[in-house]
């Protein structure tokens, strides 16, 4: 007899049983996409429609998804709309540039993200992480989880990539990063219509003031190290920073490209891993069985294991649960693509100029899938059950050429964040902890993660 409890099954728009008019969608999808779908999107392997701005095709099966990312992934180019969004705040960075300039900044980045240098990084990683919990060793009342995330992902980060070299003022990043995906984050209705990027769009006209504040911080880091390299360019630190400048010249990046690939991963490098870990820490404050279990192992590894280094292999329940709350709140919950010429994959064909929507949300909940895939159930990601889960099923960090190239580094990061705080500190749920994902360019809980904090 099965004496588990029942999994905890964490909040989530429900299918849509009938299609929104096209006011509606548009309204939805400005508000909040993820309460688009509707129930053919979880239940079939693909979709194809006529949609607003033309032909829409929804690709849930996994063949389709590799098919489109990575066997003829030349003919596919990033979404007209996806891009639409991203360029004025990402401009030629690495998430949003094509053809030579993406291969030029992938090229100039690789090196900082070999295993070895991800390894150097995990001491500097624990260093920050245990700093930070020092906040709560007084705390009282509720704290905001998911903007203390961003916060300790973003010092993480300015440590590790900028070694604490970041102009501006730490405190106010996670207030104007907010406002930042509030305004220009969410998709434009003139978006949805493909219509000329030089009509004014009302939601990045509230966001250029942040916008101008980002650009600021990047201008005067860059100006930082740049001075310091040609003062005493053996005392620069190798790091991700020094790397991109090193990088700028004819053959390699502009001074342009540098800066939108260091606002990039200020902007959005930090804030992927940061919501994955406000989600984590939510979902186990509500499914307790699974956080007793986790707390165990983080207390037996940190007992023997005093080296970051080894955490994320010694600690496979911790792993197991972070993999799952990406699974349920995929950080990116959508992936736009956009054949340039004609494309079939067993029968089904793709048209031309087609928007394609490798979507993680739907995908990562699709039935034919998953077992329960709206429970939280980290026993999926155990290293006993890994092997049924397909690659292309599973895509958090998007797949082929364009992978997330710090994946390793926000496994590492994530791991090491985990262990600190719940070896030290529990977090409970209160009356107040009511999140709703929204996806503001990342899947972001609305009105915040209000949890209590207690010394274990």
């Amino acid at each position: 007899m099965d004496t588990r409890p029942e999994p905890f099954v964490p909040p989530a728009p429900t299918p849509r049983t009938t299609p929104p008019s096209t006011l509606e969608m548009m309204r939805i999808v400005y508000r909040n996409p993820l309460e688009l779908w509707g129930e053919p999107s979880y239940n079939e392997p693909w979709i194809s429609v006529n949609g607003v701005g033309g032909p829409l095709v929804i690709a849930n099966d996994p063949g389709l998804i590799r098919h489109v990312l990575v066997d003829n992934a030349r003919n596919y180019k990033m979404a007209t709309v996806r891009q639409m969004i991203l360029r004025p705040i990402l401009r030629d960075g690495l998430l949003t540039a094509e053809g030579d300039v993406w291969k030029r900044s992938r090229k100039a980045m690789a090196p900082v993200f070999t295993p070895r240098h991800i390894f150097g990084f995990a001491q500097p990683m624990l260093a920050r992480t245990l700093d930070f919990v020092k906040r709560y060793e007084d705390a009282s009342g509720t704290v905001d989880v998911a903007h203390d995330m961003t916060m300790l992902t973003y010092e993480i980060l300015a440590e590790t990539l900028f070694s604490g070299e970041i102009a501006g003022e730490a405190g106010s990043f996670a207030h104007e990063i907010d406002r930042l995906f509030e305004t220009m984050g969410r998709v434009d209705p003139l978006d949805l219509l493909r219509a000329p990027e030089w009509l004014p769009r009302l939601t990045r006209i509230r966001g250029r003031k942040t916008m101008a504040y980002f650009r600021k911080i990047v201008t005067d880091t860059v100006a930082m190290r740049s001075d310091k390299l040609v003062r005493d360019a053996a005392g620069a630190p190798e790091d991700f920073l020094t790397l991109l400048l090193r990088a700028e010249g004819p053959d390699g990046l502009s001074r342009q490209e540098i800066e939108d690939n260091i606002i990039t991963f200020i902007g959005a490098g930090h804030e992927t891993t940061a919501r994955a870990l406000g989600w984590t820490i939510y979902c186990l404050a509500e499914a307790t069985w699974e956080r007793d279990r986790i707390e165990q192992e983080i207390d037996a590894v940190l007992a023997r294991e005093p080296d970051p280094v080894r955490w994320l292999d010694a600690m496979p329940l911790t792993r197991a649960a972070f993999e799952e709350a990406l699974r349920l709140y995929p950080p990116a919950p959508s992936i736009n693509r956009e054949p340039i010429a004609e494309d079939e994959y067993k029968g089904f064909k793709i048209p031309r100029k087609a928007q394609v929507l490798v979507m993680p949300w739907t995908v990562h909940r699709h039935r034919k899938l998953w077992d329960k895939p709206d429970a939280f159930l980290p026993e999926r990601f155990h290293p006993e059950n890994r092997d049924r889960i397909d690659r292309y099923q599973y895509l958090p960090f998007g797949a082929g050429p364009r992978v997330c190239i710090g994946m390793s580094f926000a496994m590492q990061e994530a791991i090491i964040a985990l262990a600190i705080l719940l070896s030290r500190f529990r977090f409970d749920t209160t009356d107040e902890t009511r999140p709703w994902p929204v996806q503001k360019l990342t899947t972001q809980p609305q009105g915040g993660l209000p949890m209590r904090v207690t010394r274990r």
